[in-house]
């Protein structure tokens, strides 16, 4: 049977049995209990990638609607439909206002899926609604959250009963170095967020702002305090007394308690807002499947690390295995005519037009890489001392090909995928699932969800608002809660 036969036999299979073949999963179909800024779900067909057929984007269709409580008595709602090019598609829907009798209708050649339409009494609520539940452990249940990830007993666990009000003087007497650091000390109370922030550079604090709004509109949060570095580097050094910060960024020599990084947050809770890369979004913009990708290494990035330097190095001794530029010097200036000139910015999407992309330190581990894994290529990681939330779960040539620290094997990892190309597609398979179970919107909250439960156990002393913090208000939004489960107000 040639390949032109076989692609139309499984077409025509997928046409004359789709109930059977094409399924619906994922937390947007759970849109009463998992309120998220830009809910999804995935729609499988069962072909593999090299049997796609780009048709089969027109012959899937998805219509969401539903009554509204306001007066046009239209619930207003934004679909947008992403072609992985492997037979499946990632549907994402954006609820601007609470919804009642809402439909989800899936077709496939103007007929509905097995089990479509998805129907729900309501309400629907958007993100923006701060309707909490009361129940935390019922919301995470709900919410689909493990009750804890080893990353989190990890680093918790040198803490137990700790005083925060003898912390926040450790903290601010050897860390606050307003030139060098900055960071912010929350308290969460009664399901209001307060801060004061230390530092010359706090902009960031509207990551912390963000996650923590988020997750107080959602669910009444235990009341807690917390110190959040907004640098990228970690703090609270192994030769010193540990005391508890949260970071973006942990390392083999640091005691910070590891949060997912504010990109990828950023990119969790703007889906379909004004942030463009995200999990999802990669996915959904690769062109090109494994068999017609270049069999090169991609890899485009600033001059903030020496090994950056060298990969420019390797790339221009093997320009047929390496696609290498610098789009920026900052670090090593004094190099721009010896490794410039400075390329122009690509597409993160254009990545993916390669098997290869490379993932090398930045000043601290490069935040790029969920995207990397969701990309569907295969992903070679440099050896590095620091590491995001998620990096402990990964395994060596199964989710990722390592690289030396120093790139001295970089050249012979790129020859051995060549030699090994059904290998390496395994690789960057498995890279993409670990992102679809670990990475997604719904794993980044939960992680923040059980990350703050499992650290307010933590505190002994009594949780207050200092006199001279700044609350942060929640969005005005008006939403008329209702339910058992909802507060009408706080």
């Amino acid at each position: 049977m040639t390949n032109l036969t076989l692609t139309i036999f499984l077409l025509c299979v997928c046409r004359s049995f789709q109930k059977e073949f094409i399924t619906a999963y994922g937390p947007g179909l759970e849109p009463d209990k998992i309120v998220m800024p830009a809910r999804y779900f995935f729609i499988n067909c069962s072909l593999s990638d090299s049997t796609y057929i780009p048709q089969l984007a027109n012959d899937v269709a998805i219509e969401i609607n539903g009554k509204s409580t306001d007066k046009n008595n239209n619930c207003r709602v934004w679909v947008n439909k992403l072609d992985r090019k492997d037979g499946s598609f990632i549907v994402r829907y954006k609820v601007y206002n609470k919804c009642m009798d809402l439909s989800i209708n899936i077709f496939y050649k103007g007929k509905h899926i097995k089990k479509s339409p998805f129907t729900y009494k309501g309400p629907i609520y958007p993100d923006q609604c701060d309707c909490p539940q009361k129940d935390l452990h019922r919301w995470l249940q709900e919410y689909g959250c493990p009750k804890i990830y080893d990353q989190i007993e990890n680093d918790l666990q040198i803490y137990q009963n700790v005083d925060m009000n003898t912390v926040i003087k450790k903290i601010l007497k050897k860390y606050h170095k307003p030139e060098s650091t900055s960071f912010c000390h929350y308290v969460i109370k009664d399901n209001t967020i307060h801060r004061n922030c230390y530092g010359r550079h706090v902009g960031f604090n509207m990551f912390s702002d963000n996650i923590l709004l988020f997750l107080a509109r959602k669910v009444i949060m235990p009341d807690m305090e917390l110190v959040i570095n907004l640098g990228d580097w970690p703090l609270v050094h192994k030769n010193s007394e540990p005391v508890p910060i949260f970071s973006w960024c942990g390392s083999d020599d640091t005691f910070d308690i590891v949060m997912p990084t504010y990109d990828i947050t950023e990119s969790t809770l703007e889906n379909m807002g004004r942030v463009t890369l995200d999990i999802l979004s990669v996915q959904g913009s690769v062109s090109y499947a494994w068999k017609d990708r270049e069999n090169r290494a991609i890899w485009r990035g600033r001059d903030s690390r020496l090994e950056r330097l060298k990969l420019v190095d390797i790339s221009r001794m093997n320009p047929d295995l390496f696609n290498v530029s610098l789009t920026n010097f900052f670090f090593f200036r004094d190099k721009e005519a010896e490794y410039g000139p400075k390329a122009p910015h690509i597409s993160f999407f254009n990545f993916f037009d390669y098997k290869y992309q490379i993932n090398i330190d930045g000043t601290v581990a490069a935040y790029r890489m969920p995207y990397l894994l969701a990309g569907g290529g295969m992903v070679m990681k440099q050896d590095s001392p620091y590491y995001e939330h998620f990096y402990k779960q990964l395994n060596a040539w199964e989710h990722y090909v390592p690289v030396s620290r120093d790139l001295s094997d970089l050249k012979e990892r790129v020859l051995w995928a060549r030699k090994n190309d059904d290998k390496a597609k395994i690789i960057a398979n498995n890279a993409r699932n670990f992102a679809n179970n670990y990475l997604l919107p719904q794993h980044i909250i939960c992680y923040h969800a059980v990350l703050f439960l499992e650290w307010s156990k933590k505190i002994k002393s009594t949780v207050t608002i200092k006199e001279d913090m700044t609350p942060i208000p929640q969005p005005d939004f008006p939403c008329e809660c209702n339910g058992k489960e909802y507060h009408e107000e706080l």
